[in-house]
């Protein structure tokens, strides 16, 4: 049988861990969000969400729901997906549409 110091950490951690499972669930949703607009092409919509993904992985590291370094690490992971993404379309600039060939009239 547990100690009523140890029961009262029991009930303290389980309420701390369903108060946290948001946050961490928050962060994760960013993040793939952001890495499913990065890998559809769509970067200005890709650079608002990796800003959101970064402020609630500040946030989350803030409150110590994760690690400094963990948070540090998923930015950089993250950052360098954006930054490979632009780099890659500002080098092949999408090709302009030919003009159609208007048809020939039948006479």
């Amino acid at each position: 049988m547990a100690s009523k110091s140890a029961e009262k950490q029991a009930r303290v951690a389980s309420r701390r861990q369903l108060r946290n499972k948001s946050v961490r669930s928050e962060v994760k949703t960013n993040i793939t969000k952001a890495e499913k607009l990065i890998f559809a092409g769509e970067l200005k919509d890709a650079q608002e969400a990796v800003a959101t993904a970064v402020s609630t992985l500040d946030k989350a590291a803030e409150k110590q729901i994760l690690h400094a370094n963990n948070a540090a690490r998923r930015k950089a992971r993250l950052l360098k997906k954006l930054n490979q993404a632009i780099a890659l379309s500002e080098a092949e600039p999408e090709p302009e549409p030919e003009p159609e060939p208007e048809p020939e009239e039948a006479a």
